[in-house]
């Protein structure tokens, strides 16, 4: 599959589409996931483009497992979780929807399950509350 530059992550590291932002550094970004499966839902991507993990240069794994790790920890304390699940999907088939490689990190607390990943949007409010735990733990 060849990278489609107008995807919506592509948007968001060119600037071009706001984002809630985690952490950044030259090879990464990780930011609130907009339709959250639950509180403090974090997206943590690669600045070069590569369509999934399939495709990706084996250089980029990296620095984006690195900051996966480290938003990971970060996740799990500012938002008091008992752990964290670590998804990442490849193709249409397995539930891949934005065409460019992303890890998502979302922190699960005991007997609360996971809310469906849908079109509902979560209020720019609490995004901002829950990032700002994230980035204190950081």
């Amino acid at each position: 599959m060849n990278y489609d530059q107008t995807n919506i992550f592509a948007k968001i590291l060119r600037g071009e589409i706001p984002c809630t932002k985690v952490y950044e550094d030259a090879h990464t970004l990780a930011f609130m996931d907009i339709m959250p499966q639950a509180d403090g839902h974090v997206l943590v991507l690669p600045k070069a483009p590569s369509t999934n993990l399939l495709d990706a240069d084996p250089a980029t794994f990296a620095p984006l497992f690195a900051t996966v790790q480290k938003v990971a920890r970060a996740v799990k304390t500012g938002m008091g979780a008992d752990g964290v699940v670590i998804t990442q999907f490849n193709g249409a088939a397995a539930g891949q929807t934005v065409f460019h490689l992303h890890v998502h990190i979302i922190p699960r607390w005991e007997g609360i399950a996971l809310r469906r990943h849908s079109g509902q949007m979560e209020q720019m409010d609490v995004l901002k509350a829950h990032a700002e735990k994230i980035i204190a733990a950081l």
